[in-house]
């Protein structure tokens, strides 16, 4: 009896289910609700939706499913308009127990399908929030001679190359993707670490004439293979191998391809094997994370080889044009140096006039050469066009927008390079600088520190992390510890003894400062900017600072008279005026010091130059304190103290070079006023 009376409530309930039309309520929004997430799931990431969006429209129509169900139940559409489902007549005394178990029973029917939907859609959808993004590990090197890194390095390189210049792609940079070589990392580690849904593992054997490549296409997310594939080719045919390879990869993650790409991914950079693996090399060094000057003239003396091996070799003009540029920016600001750079980007346009890495390299030209920077943005535009998932092009935008004042623009392409080279200490390293000449110390602080993760090596960001502890709290701590975990002898080009000087002169310890800097090989240093330094202009303010004021000026006359050479052979150079000035208003020559600083400010201004520019500002602010112009200098002062990549309260209150106005009332009310917000 039971079991009948159980049999005819599940007959019932399916029967006023089927009378109600709730049959096809259900049909009709399954219909609408699957149109719905293929639309979403195909837009949203065609907008750049956040991940979130697709899933958060995915639970509203599951949700939604149990509500139509109850309304579908208890209304009705009729021509009348939408009304209440009529009732059964019944004389059962049991007839509203019954209808309330069945909305209760129809109400948990719409949940456990919305769940069991839910389950087996949202992982789909999920995994299409980072379909199109990719990192290229470092291959492995198979072959029996070991110096085929190089050669597993230039494929490597090249899939890398011909993969950014597709739009439809993220593309991780090699910079990023070079700390993982030879370690055997989990995948869903590397792909959440980097910010990657596919990673491409490789190994590459090279026995004389030929050349096997394996490689495997992965999915980040279930450490499942997408894809694999063998080639086994002649040497002669190593780029059509990578050519293949940077196709397959595009089709594997549904990247669309326009003609423009299509053609730049099929192009030979170069037919000659031996000058691409001296490209490769060169290339090596010029993107360390630290550009030592011996590795910079190294690369240049690489790039040069493989030109002579190629003289139609576009792309390695293309990389020594933008070598030479960086040359100028960092080293070497002679007109020669300068010619060099637009000489190589000349021939490389010459050569492939829609080469991306070409017109980068004319951008630096114009950018560091000549400071021209409308017309370095116009090249990097074209280069963007071209190699849309290039860190670089972020970098060099960013780098420029800076100069221009433009600091929010700036910092916004600066994290879009972080975002693309997650593990790039030089991009990181510019982020970093950003965000403490914006004064937003604690993000310096933390981007610094994700610098130092991806380059625990580098001195250029533990020194860049000391610097920001004095500039933001006037603490020496930091750069202590930094100094005492460097190796015994390593100071390459200076930079660990010129940190320690600095910090020992702000702690006014002149002597231990003399006997570091007099143990220096050099003549010329080079400050954090990259601006060259005469020892002998340090060694005389030292002894000034000391006291000793004969062996100080004696010292600053030999520094005088190389500056004055400095300045015949670049007379444009702010940075050699602005150390000029400093020098002569040391020795009391006032009128010729200020006009120096004058002079400085005049080739740099803030309003051409707003991240180098308020250096020269506050030089001659010193200038003017040491020359006994208080009222001038305190005014410049104040103006740097509000000024993006200008001074900082801590740093004017531990500086001896602030001593003449030191005890000014209107220095001290300086400090006060501003002491809060620095």
């Amino acid at each position: 009896m039971p079991g009948r009376i159980q049999d005819d409530f599940v007959s019932a309930f399916f029967e006023e289910l089927k009378r109600r039309k709730v049959y096809r309520v259900a049909v009709a929004y399954g219909v609408v609700a699957w149109l719905v997430i293929q639309i979403s799931a195909t837009v949203f990431p065609a907008w750049e939706l956040p991940s979130w969006s697709l899933r958060l429209v995915i639970v509203a129509v599951l949700t939604g499913f149990p509500i139509a169900l109850i309304l579908a139940w208890a209304f009705d559409v009729t021509p009348s308009g939408i009304e209440r489902t009529s009732k059964v007549e019944t004389q059962a005394p049991a007839a509203n127990s019954r209808r309330r178990r069945n909305v209760i029973l129809l109400a948990l029917t719409g949940v456990v399908i919305s769940l069991v939907v839910g389950f087996l859609v949202m992982p789909r959808a999920s995994a299409r929030k980072i379909e199109k993004s990719i990192a290229v590990l470092p291959f492995e090197n198979l072959s029996d001679d070991k110096e085929n890194a190089y050669f597993a390095d230039g494929i490597q390189d090249d899939i890398l190359t011909s993969l950014s210049k597709i739009g439809d792609l993220k593309v991780i940079s090699r910079t990023s993707v070079m700390p993982y070589r030879g370690h055997a990392s989990n995948v869903r580690e590397i792909g959440k670490a980097l910010g990657a849904s596919a990673i491409l593992e490789g190994s590459v054997r090279r026995s004389e004439k030929r050349v096997r490549v394996n490689v495997q296409l992965i999915n980040a997310e279930t450490d499942e293979h997408i894809w694999a594939q063998d080639y086994d080719r002649d040497l002669t045919d190593v780029f059509a191998i990578q050519s293949d390879l940077a196709h397959e990869i595009a089709s594997a993650l549904q990247a669309k391809l326009s003609p423009t790409e299509k053609a730049l991914m099929d192009r030979k950079p170069t037919q000659n094997t031996d000058a691409y693996l001296l490209y490769v090399q060169a290339h090596d060094l010029f993107t360390l994370p630290d550009k030592r000057t011996t590795d910079l003239y190294k690369a240049e003396e690489l790039f040069q080889r493989a030109i002579q091996l190629d003289p139609n070799f576009a792309l390695a003009y293309a990389q020594l044009s933008t070598l030479e540029s960086w040359l100028v920016h960092s080293v070497d600001p002679s007109p020669a140096r300068r010619q060099k750079a637009r000489t190589a980007a000349d021939a490389a346009l010459r050569l492939q006039p829609d080469l991306p890495e070409a017109h980068l390299g004319l951008g630096y030209s114009y950018y560091y050469g000549d400071r021209d920077y409308e017309k370095a943005l116009a090249e990097f535009a074209i280069a963007q066009r071209g190699l849309p998932n290039d860190a670089e092009v972020y970098v060099a935008l960013a780098a420029i927008e800076r100069r221009q004042g433009k600091w929010k623009e700036s910092t916004a392409n600066f994290e879009k390079a972080a975002s693309l080279s997650p593990k790039d200490a030089t991009v990181l390293e510019n982020l970093g600088i950003n965000y403490e000449a914006t004064r937003n110390f604690e993000a310096a602080d933390k981007i610094f520190d994700e610098g130092i993760a991806a380059a625990p090596h580098s001195f250029n960001l533990r020194g860049l992390k000391a610097k920001l502890a004095l500039d933001w709290k006037g603490d020496f701590s930091v750069g202590e510890k930094m100094l005492a975990k460097v190796p015994p002898g390593m100071d390459p080009d200076g930079i660990v003894s010129m940190g320690r000087m600095s910090i020992l002169i702000l702690q006014r310890k002149f002597p231990e400062a003399l006997e570091i800097l007099q143990r220096l090989p050099m003549e010329t240093l080079h400050d954090e900017g990259g601006g060259a330094i005469p020892k002998t202009f340090l060694e005389g303010t030292l002894y000034c600072l000391m006291g000793e004021k004969s062996k100080g000026r004696e010292a600053l006359e030999r520094a005088r008279v190389a500056l004055e050479k400095s300045i015949q052979d670049t007379p444009d150079d702010a940075n050699h005026h602005a150390i000029l000035g400093d020098v002569f208003a040391e020795l009391g020559r006032k009128e010729e010091a200020i006009r120096e600083g004058k002079r400085a400010v005049e080739l740099l201004p803030e309003a051409m130059d707003a991240f180098d520019g308020p250096t020269m500002t506050i030089t001659l602010a010193q200038i003017y304190a040491w020359t006994g112009e208080s009222d001038l200098a305190l005014q410049l002062i104040e103006h740097s103290l509000t000024t993006p990549a200008g001074i900082t309260v801590p740093i004017l209150k531990l500086d001896p070079v602030w001593d003449p106005i030191r005890n000014d009332p209107r220095f001290q009310l300086l400090l006060t006023k501003y002491g809060g917000s620095a």
